[in-house]
């Protein structure tokens, strides 16, 4: 069991659903931002007792800039992590929404996936469940 108010990025892979569940503490989300917005970082993910639900752990977030256009959002199997690459403006917006979850003061989610015309994520993009730092679904 966690020391109470330390808690660890979790990240699970669900490939026959094309998606990724990200769960933490509002500090690793904002960890998480922040790397967003650098365009550059790497955030470490632990395995955990909970169930996975059929899910594959993933070691670690890295984000890469590059040119874009948007955000791809992608599973590397060889090394565990979960990458998230793209142009400034696109990694910012992802930044928005996941500092937006790390600052909710209930539980809930956000389901971040690409459609046509998507204002950031780039088509090929996985879709990725980002939970609140108090679970996956409102108590109130």
């Amino acid at each position: 069991m966690e020391p109470k108010g330390l808690s660890r990025m979790r990240v699970l892979f669900f490939p026959n659903e094309g998606g990724v569940d990200v769960s933490g503490g509002a500090a690793e989300l904002v960890v998480l931002a922040l790397a967003l917005v650098a365009g550059e970082g790497c955030v470490e993910a632990t395995a955990s007792a909970e169930p996975s639900f059929g899910g594959t752990e993933l070691a670690s977030v890295q984000v890469v800039g590059n040119s874009g256009p948007g955000v791809r959002i992608r599973v590397d199997l060889e090394h565990r992590g979960l990458l998230i690459e793209g142009d400034r403006q696109g990694l910012t917006a992802l930044a928005d929404n996941v500092r937006s979850i790390a600052e909710m003061d209930d539980g809930g989610h956000q389901h971040i996936e690409y459609f046509p015309g998507h204002y950031y994520l780039a088509a090929g993009s996985l879709a990725m469940v980002v939970n609140s730092p108090h679970g996956g679904m409102p108590t109130r």
